[in-house]
């Protein structure tokens, strides 16, 4: 239905009303006078009350928080750089806030001063009426504004802090209180690409992680969609116990599984090695000798890669049955009548069907498998070998990372510009993929 937003006609305001208005905004420059102009005593204190609190608060803590951020200290081992780093972050979120706030102050006082200009002499200024309007009109808000700003503290307070460290020289040779922090630029983004033992490292285990990524999780989301579409067959008996054991890679946490399949793929004691293959071998004209699982960095690429499609399938496998059991038959029934073979209706049917629902969920997995610390570091600690810079020949950029910030020469500005280099991939590939799958597209 065509909105007639653009026929509404605008609100006429008497020249006298327009300067009581334009009057409320002026005098909100300083919060709560606004308020107090429009008679509003109560909120005028309270607004008045919250400008007074964060006044005193940049008095007393806020422009030295502001002016340790920009020289991150002075007298080593007497300034903590990384703590005035922190407190500089927790002041510039103080006072986003108070900035959020002050245009509400505004914008309230305007909003207001216009409601009696239309309505004069029916506003009700007591403290009842007040808090009974933020009840009935703002009742949502209560509700969200603590969470967000739970949110703006848990979540966007560690990534400021994050983006901070990148662009300063935090590594070994500067760690606090026994040394000061500097601010460098992007001096730590050029020598991810310039410097040989970052370049070649970086290089060498970006191009590993974007092959784990793509392979571990195509081959779970085949696997899933292959078992969930065996499962869905007339011919298939007893599905409710098959169900339940694929569901078991699911049941199991991923940490013991992982572990387990350490312990199992061990070059000298493992099953994989002392008990599978000589199984195999027994049979006729088949020799197959023992493989070096966690010594040589491509059988450990080929280990994790099968162990993550058997852990990560079943959550694609109960996804996709689920879509499956919504597909109509008679569109089946059809295509029969059209002469369809079995790989007709996968491709024309099933397939499309199931990247309609489940392509956002699909992209997730990438994203995860992209982050996936705890398979590549449980299963070898990212070895075997070294590609420099402390990475593993199996390390992904997430486990790198980890390294170059509990290692014995720790590179924190190093580590943090990675992380910033993942978060952007991960952002602009999704919404890539996103766009590309009109996934976030509604039907009228």
């Amino acid at each position: 239905m065509e909105t007639n937003e653009k026929n509404k006609k605008k609100v006429q305001y008497s020249p006298e009303d327009e300067k009581r208005i334009k009057k409320a905004g002026v005098f909100s420059i300083i919060p709560g006078l606004g308020q107090f102009y429009n008679k509003q005593t109560f909120k005028g204190i309270l607004f008045f009350g919250i400008f007074l609190i964060f006044l005193i608060e940049m008095m007393l803590f806020g422009f030295e928080a502001f002016q340790n951020l920009i020289t991150l200290g002075s007298v080593p081992r007497e300034d903590h750089s990384l703590f005035l780093m922190i407190q500089g972050t927790l002041q510039i979120l103080l006072s986003l806030i108070f900035i959020v706030f002050y245009a509400a102050n505004i914008s309230d006082a305007r909003r207001v001063a216009k409601l009696k200009a239309l309505t004069p002499g029916k506003v009700n200024y007591s403290v009842k009426a007040v808090l009974l309007n933020t009840w009935n009109n703002g009742f949502a808000y209560l509700l969200t504004i603590p969470a967000y700003i739970l949110m703006i503290f848990t979540i966007v307070f560690p990534v400021l802090v994050t983006i901070f460290i990148a662009f300063t020289n935090y590594d070994f040779y500067h760690i606090p209180p026994a040394s000061l922090i500097d601010w460098v630029g992007f001096k730590s983004f050029t020598s991810i690409f310039t410097l040989s033992t970052y370049r070649d490292s970086f290089g060498a285990v970006f191009g590993w992680t974007v092959i784990w990524t793509l392979s571990a999780t195509t081959l779970q989301i085949i696997i899933g969609i292959f078992a969930a579409i065996v499962m869905q067959q007339p011919f298939i008996k007893f599905k409710r116990i098959f169900g339940v054991i694929l569901l078991l890679p699911w049941a199991v946490p991923a940490f013991i599984t992982i572990l387990s399949f350490s312990n199992m793929f061990n070059d000298s004691a493992g099953a994989i090695n002392t008990q599978v293959i000589p199984l195999i071998n027994s049979l006729p004209l088949i020799n197959i000798p023992a493989i070096s699982w966690k010594t040589d960095p491509y059988w450990t690429k080929i280990a994790i890669i099968s162990i993550q499609g058997w852990l990560g399938f079943p959550y694609i496998y109960v996804l996709t049955s689920g879509i499956l059991q919504s597909i109509p038959e008679d569109w089946y029934e059809a295509s029969i009548i059209d002469g369809a073979s079995a790989i007709q209706k996968f491709r024309f049917i099933t397939l499309p069907q199931i990247f309609a629902v489940a392509a956002p969920v699909f992209i997730t997995q990438y994203t995860f498998n992209f982050n996936n610390f705890s398979m590549i570091y449980l299963f070898n600690e990212g070895g075997p070998g070294s590609v420099g810079s402390g990475a593993g020949a199996t390390d992904i950029l997430i486990s790198w990372i980890y390294k170059l910030t509990t290692g014995t020469s720790p590179q924190y500005n190093i580590a943090s510009a990675i992380t910033l280099i993942i978060s952007a991939v991960v952002i602009f590939v999704s919404l890539l993929v996103f766009k590309r799958t009109r996934a976030f597209e509604m039907e009228d």
